[in-house]
Order: C-alpha cells, then sequence, then structure tokens
C-alpha cells in the first residue's frame, strides 16, 4: 500500500496486520481523490475507522491543513501512529482511539470543524446511518462538508438522510464509494 498523490507520493504505508482490518484499495483511493479534486487541498479532514490512516494521510499528502483520525482498534492506532512518524506528520494531526458505535463526543472538545470526511467502516454492521447521525449531533462538520463513505453492495448508504445530501455513487470491484455534502 503507497501513498498515490502528492508531496508523499510512493511512500510505503505499513499494513495492519491480520485480517481484521480492510484497507481501501489503492485504486478506489486514486479514484476517490480524483473525484473530489482539490477538495483537499486545506482541508480540516476526519478519518473515521481509520485503520492504517490511508485515506486522511492521503489527503495530507495532498494538501490538507490537519486531520484527526479515529478507530477503536488498538493494534490499528498503533500501525497508523507509524506511519504517521514514518512521514513525520505528528503536529497537524490527532490519533483518537473510540467506539464510534456509541457516539463521537470525543469530538465536543475540538475547537474545529471539519470539512472533509472519510468513512470506511466495517462490512455489513449497519453503521453506515448511525455514525452518520453521530456526526451530525457532534455538531462537528463545516456546512458543506463532503463525507466520503466506503461500504459493501449489500449495505448501501441511504438517500434521504436528515442533513446529508447524496451526491454521487462509484463502484471499484466488490466496494462502492458514495459521497455526501452535509448541508444545515
Amino acid at each position: 500500500m503507497r501513498i498515490i498523490g502528492g508531496k508523499f507520493k510512493g511512500k510505503k504505508l505499513r499494513p495492519v496486520p491480520g485480517t481484521a482490518t480492510r484497507p481501501t484499495s489503492d485504486r478506489a483511493r486514486e479514484a476517490i481523490f480524483n473525484i473530489i479534486g482539490f477538495e483537499a487541498r486545506d482541508a480540516r479532514v476526519l478519518d473515521l475507522y481509520a485503520g492504517t490512516g490511508a485515506l486522511g494521510i492521503e489527503a495530507l499528502s495532498r494538501g490538507a491543513r490537519s486531520a484527526v483520525f479515529i478507530d477503536a482498534s488498538r493494534q490499528s492506532l498503533t500501525v497508523l501512529q507509524a506511519n504517521l512518524a514514518d512521514l513525520a506528520l505528528e503536529v497537524p494531526t490527532s490519533v483518537i482511539r473510540w467506539d464510534l458505535t456509541h457516539n463521537l463526543n470525543c469530538l465536543r472538545s475540538m475547537p474545529r470543524a471539519f470539512d472533509l470526511v472519510f468513512m470506511d467502516p466495517p462490512y455489513n454492521r449497519n453503521l453506515i446511518a448511525p455514525t452518520l447521525n453521530h456526526l451530525h449531533s457532534s455538531r462537528s462538520l463545516e456546512n458543506g462538508a463532503r463525507i466520503v463513505v466506503e461500504h459493501s453492495r449489500q449495505e448501501p448508504v441511504e438517500t434521504d438522510l436528515v442533513a446529508f445530501e447524496f451526491a454521487d455513487r462509484r463502484r471499484y470491484g466488490k466496494a462502492l464509494v458514495s459521497f455526501l455534502n452535509y448541508v444545515v
């Protein structure tokens, strides 16, 4: 797994050992960033279910201002912190261990609002709608924020969500990527 573009292009990322974490493929990551284009530049990024941090790190490589990574797995967060250290990205980042299934109260003390969010929850566990509701309840999103959700075809993103406007959906192998906008 490598960074696809930006100042860290070609740098390798450490994988999480085992099969519990399913990283976003290089092809899907490249396509996502081709679609969102310059939205990553100067963005305040939130990477939920972060795993290795590949999506948030890709955004930082392409000029994002800062990134907050959240995951519940100690093993994933250890790998993520090593990836950040390998690229000397500790300063504009925060890493939080948090169970996203309950809420996003961990964001309430953050002084900034996010304008680009990546969500890659475990497939087929019905986590998408609750996590989006937690995002809305946390009041941590800028109006117009872009949310990118990777999910399985068996668990599509609802298109009639409160505070989220469905913008696009693409298929990459077995994965779907849905693009939403936050509108309040």
